[in-house]
């Protein structure tokens, strides 16, 4: 497979939907597989809050490939030898786009909290102009899961005919109170983290000795990603054989991968990029805050497959559901929907491949109605 990353610099202003402006801002990006002649083999793919442009195939050094590389690839669900994959890292993600922690030019200063908040939709648009300015104005699909989802959606009601397949994964219409709080654990604990010292923070520090702010927030957050199914698969009621059972911080299996994972976290994910884009997530709402849903999703000329997953604790399947059931009462034909009865909760899209990759390729090559 043949994968390239490069780095898109732009200094036209960037008009945001908070009224403000991202001048310069640059774009990471990745892309596998050959484009063709007439530029009809593009899929774009969306990642979610902690993921990044690195979407598949792997470093030389590398220890784990890109996060969705059983997915993308040569032979693969996403075949590189016939389709054109682009991902780009969103604006305001901390790795390699322009973000919390980039120069505030013409300053060298960071932004830290003078960034502005960004929509899905200011993320969209960014991905747009870099599309535009690869002379790439249609792509053959759009497939992003959670956060990727929403710009998925995004995509299918702002700009309707820039994609002839649509796949939003594991998301919803407009974020609801449940993973609003979810993510305000996060948020809170990262702010009132003394090593965080209100922004102000050294990248150093945060690499040598991690944030506890962060790693508590990231917790809160597996906790919703993973999903009670898939922990009592994996771990059960089993406990650390290196701790006594009435030792007082003695711990579960359970408690021992949450720290694991959380603790490492703040190692390679920027706090101020977390916080921003658990506002991003929060905010989002497909009708924009002032439509009816059925006014937004009116608009949508693609085909579109909405997918979820049955025990994803985020976003639960009938907030998917809801999109579906909306536009058929709209009349609309271009529209599918279909539950994975999964197990992994809300990474199900991320880890369950098997369920739903033939489906995958089914919708990209029109068996799907």
């Amino acid at each position: 497979m043949k994968l390239e990353t490069k780095t898109a610099h732009f200094t036209n202003p960037l008009y945001l939907e908070s009224g403000r402006i991202l001048e310069p801002y640059e774009i990471i990006y990745e892309t596998y597989g050959e484009l063709n002649a007439d530029k009809s083999n593009v899929i774009v793919i969306c990642h979610a809050l902690s993921g990044s442009h690195h979407a598949a195939g792997r470093y030389g050094n590398e220890a784990k490939p890109g996060w969705w590389d059983n997915f993308i690839g040569d032979g693969k669900t996403i075949d590189t030898q016939k389709y054109f994959v682009i991902c780009t890292n969103n604006i305001g993600s901390c790795f390699g786009s322009t973000s919390p922690m980039s120069p505030n030019y013409p300053s060298d200063e960071p932004y830290r909290f003078k960034f502005p908040v960004l929509t899905i939709s200011d993320i969209v648009k960014a991905q747009r102009i870099l599309f535009d300015s690869l002379g790439i104005h249609h792509v053959r699909a759009v497939i992003g899961g959670s956060m990727g989802g929403m710009q998925a959606i995004c995509y299918a009601i702002e700009y309707p005919r820039f994609a002839d397949i649509i796949i939003p994964m594991a998301t919803t219409a407009y974020t609801r109170p449940w993973a609003i709080a979810s993510n305000k654990i996060a948020m809170e604990a990262i702010r009132h983290d003394p090593s965080f010292k209100n922004g102000n923070y050294e990248k150093e520090d945060l690499i040598a000795n991690g944030l506890p702010g962060l790693a508590i927030g990231r917790m809160a957050g597996l906790i919703a990603y993973v999903g009670p199914n898939s922990m009592n698969e994996k771990f059960g009621r089993n406990y650390a054989h290196t701790d006594g059972l009435y030792e007082l911080f003695g711990r579960f299996e359970v408690e021992r991968y949450l720290e694991y994972n959380a603790y490492n976290f703040p190692k390679i994910f920027d706090p101020l990029s977390y916080l921003y884009i658990c506002k991003t997530m929060n905010i989002f709402n497909a009708a924009r805050g002032s439509d009816k849903l059925e006014d937004a999703l009116a608009k949508i000329k693609c085909q579109l497959h909405l997918i979820s997953f049955s025990d994803d604790v985020l976003f639960f399947p009938e907030e998917m559901e809801e999109i579906y059931t909306t536009m058929k009462e709209l009349g609309k034909d271009n529209v599918s929907y279909t539950m994975i009865e999964s197990t992994h909760g809300h990474d199900s899209f991320l880890v369950e491949l098997d369920k739903f990759k033939d489906y995958i390729v089914d919708i990209l090559e029109d068996r799907v109605g």
